[in-house]
């Protein structure tokens, strides 16, 4: 999601049981090259090799919880010594402040939109694999485009 427009800009389907960090690589191929990655943010499951990789080499930042048993990684390559800075940070001022400084707390907002997304059916109505994939990028594009006229700013009054 691009957190300044919160338009979907990747969507991979996969199964329930499969989880989204093999994923990572294909779903940031799906945001053309010459565009540019700020951030990755999601949970600590994102906090392997190949999701650092693939993020360093997009040219993004990831901004993924480290688990809590987590060790030092081998800095043989530019992936460990960022996710490595990362350990060392929650580590030295704590996994809240970490959270707080480095703008995790926005994974919330993808959070949500991920329930607008799927508000428009829990189930795919399709059995082909095909058109299931259609399914999910038609509600993406219908999502987006509800979004076009853009977010509601709200001020308090008084």
């Amino acid at each position: 999601m691009d957190s300044t427009t919160d338009d979907i800009r990747a969507v991979e389907f996969t199964a329930s049981r499969k989880g989204g960090s093999p994923v990572l690589p294909d779903l940031l191929d799906q945001i053309p090259p010459i565009e540019q990655i700020g951030t990755v943010t999601d949970d600590g499951a994102f906090d392997t090799r190949r999701c650092h990789a693939a993020i360093l080499d997009r040219g993004g930042t990831a901004i993924f919880p480290i688990r809590r048993n987590a060790r030092l990684w081998e800095e043989a390559y530019p992936a460990a010594k960022a996710r490595n800075d990362i350990l060392r940070a929650s580590k030295r001022f704590g996994r809240a402040n970490w959270k707080t400084w480095s703008g995790y707390h926005l994974r919330s907002r993808i959070e949500a939109r991920m329930r607008c997304f799927k508000s428009f059916g829990e189930r795919i109505a399709s059995r082909d694999p095909d058109r299931q994939t259609a399914e999910v990028q038609i509600r993406v594009a219908l999502m987006n485009r509800f979004n076009a006229p853009g977010t509601a700013e709200i001020e308090r009054a008084g």
